[in-house]
């Protein structure tokens, strides 16, 4: 098929016809292909604008999705970017795994960032839960003055828990907290209780 012309950078079209290019292609792709139920239904991809996680259970069915999905990729015109692909296997022993593209073999990676989490490759969200309690601390000393001055308390502590609260819990529907975590989410919330009434 020849294109005489494509949209312009910015056009509100460009992301609903890449969303939907990209549909049909992993859905040819991988059609067949998975391994994870959730609900009873495979699921063997998460897409989220240009990006793409592929899910497998065993090492050689994440190489054969791959393989085919480059293969689908060629007829749709299209390309993988190696150097930006990572792979990462979530175990309690995880050992690198070997995925070869084109004769090169991707980067393991320890943890990645997607939807504003980190996943690590322990599966454990220690790492996700300190990094978002920073953040948090972050924002309560950016805005201490409204936060230690005379309103009254009750509505200073509305306002920490829509201000601090909602960035510290952001995606916290998807932690397993282990009795660590648990503390540290304990002890950021004495922090932002002892700063508020400006016990040291």
């Amino acid at each position: 098929m020849k294109i005489g012309r494509g949209v312009r950078q910015g056009c509100c079209f460009s992301p609903i016809l890449f969303n939907l290019y990209s549909k049909y292609l992993t859905k040819e792709a991988l059609e067949g292909y998975g391994d994870f139920k959730i609900g009873g239904q495979i699921i063997h991809n998460v897409k989220y604008a240009d990006d793409l996680v592929i899910l497998a259970k065993e090492e050689k069915g994440l190489q054969d999705m791959i393989d085919k999905l480059i293969e689908t990729e060629g007829c749709y015109a299209m390309e993988m970017n190696v150097e930006k692909t990572k792979v990462m296997r979530i175990s309690r022993q995880p050992f690198p795994l070997k995925i070869m593209i084109d004769q090169k073999q991707l980067e393991n990676v320890e943890s990645f960032k997607y939807f504003g989490s980190i996943l690590t490759n322990d599966g454990r969200c220690t790492c996700e839960t300190k990094c978002r309690i920073a953040m948090a601390k972050a924002a309560f000393i950016k805005k201490r003055a409204l936060f230690t001055n005379t309103l009254d308390l009750e509505l200073r502590k509305k306002l920490v828990k829509y201000y601090i609260w909602s960035k510290a819990l952001y995606g916290a529907e998807t932690w397993t907290l282990r009795a660590v975590d648990q503390k540290h989410l304990a002890s950021f919330e004495m922090w932002c209780w002892r700063r508020m009434e400006k016990i040291s």
